[in-house]
């Protein structure tokens, strides 16, 4: 168990460390107050030193939030040139920022309430994000608690998923269902018989399993990680589902073969950072290898395989349709059809964005693909 100690009131103090994105414990931590500016967190910040806070929780928030706004203007993200280059400059420079803001810190007590005046009952989003608390003090980053009660919103909310006619309850680091276009092409495409046997590969929250259930397929739903497994579960139950779809923790394959095989992996291959990253970065296009050298071993006879990829990655350069097409060949497998959906999220629509070109003109594309054996 990692700890970490402070110094405060001429008294030494420690908590338990815990960071979702493996951040390593702080060596040295450093007691602030209300009266910290912005200006002498990032001095202490640079200087390698964590800062717990002390004082009042609004003004904490403030602080991180004036902090994230001297860095970006301070160490603002890169614009123009090579989309590639600019790509992985833009994640050097978010990288390098939350370091930095990560390095401001709030106690929790036992019971998960946070060690500040006027800070929300957070118990519940805590225990959401964390499992139930275990019986000592824990310290984390304040952006981090600030993202689970964010993300304990949008799992109280839910996602509407017209496909469904219901919501789907994205879990902490779990990949939310917030970009609806994919999950439309697995509701339109044409299933090969009225209650197919379909494997749903990295299913996360559950969606495209409970939407093609709801087509009158039988689901065998995978996912490496154990919150998706968890959420995808529990979203299962919430919509009836419970005797058409089954959710097991695996690394991509179930066992047996299926009529059909859904998969949308990661779309941009990059390493990712944390496990809510999972869901978008795949580093070397490894989950997308693995499927597609895997598929025609798990399909019936006559079976399919839907690839759900957007070309994001092709309109930044970190790789060629060609080279998409090339993998797709060598596993044996011929493309039958494509169904293609242009985006419908903000980030598409919104010019400020250094990598606006590419989001605009993105094209999100269901393959359906067939073992040439």
């Amino acid at each position: 168990m990692k700890t970490i100690s402070w110094s405060e009131n001429g008294s030494t103090h420690s908590a338990r460390w815990h960071s979702e994105n493996s951040a390593p414990a702080p060596s040295t931590v450093v007691v602030i107050d209300d009266r910290t500016t912005a200006k002498a967190a990032h001095r202490t910040a640079e200087s390698g030193a964590a800062m717990l806070c002390r004082g009042d929780f609004h003004a904490v928030r403030r602080l991180v939030q004036d902090l994230d706004r001297r860095l970006r203007r301070l160490r603002p993200e890169p614009e123009g040139g090579d989309p590639a280059e600019l790509f992985h400059a833009q994640r050097t420079a978010r990288a390098e920022r939350a370091e930095l803001l990560g390095k401001v810190l709030v106690l929790l007590d036992a019971e998960h309430r946070p060690q500040l005046r006027g800070a929300p009952d957070v118990r519940e989003a805590c225990a959401h994000a964390y499992g139930e608390p275990t019986g000592e003090p824990m310290c984390v980053s304040v952006p981090e608690l600030l993202g689970v009660i964010s993300a304990h919103q949008w799992h109280l909310t839910g996602v509407d998923v017209p496909a469904l006619g219901a919501k789907i309850r994205p879990d902490y680091g779990v990949f939310s269902p917030v970009r609806g276009e994919y999950v439309d092409l697995v509701a339109a495409a044409p299933l090969p018989s009225p209650e197919p046997a379909v494997f749903d590969l990295g299913t996360g929250t559950g969606v495209l399993a409970a939407v093609l259930a709801r087509r009158g397929a039988r689901v065998v739903a995978t996912d490496i990680n154990p919150r998706a497994v968890a959420c995808a579960r529990a979203n299962v139950e919430d919509l009836g589902l419970v005797e058409r779809v089954r959710v097991e923790l695996a690394d991509l394959w179930p066992s047996g073969r299926a009529d059909v095989v859904v998969c949308n992996p990661p779309w941009i291959p990059a390493r990712p950072t944390s496990a809510l990253e999972l869901g978008v970065y795949d580093e070397d296009s490894d989950v997308l290898r693995r499927f597609l050298d895997g598929l025609a071993d798990h399909l019936e006879p006559g079976g399919e395989g839907w690839l759900v990829l957007s070309d994001l990655a092709e309109r930044l350069g970190l790789r060629t349709r060609a080279e998409l097409l090339r993998r797709i060949a060598e596993a044996g497998l011929s493309v039958v059809e494509r169904h293609d959906t242009a985006p419908r999220h903000p980030r598409a629509a919104d010019p400020t964005d250094p990598l606006h070109a590419a989001r605009r003109d993105e094209v999100t594309s269901l393959w359906r693909l067939t073992s040439r054996t």
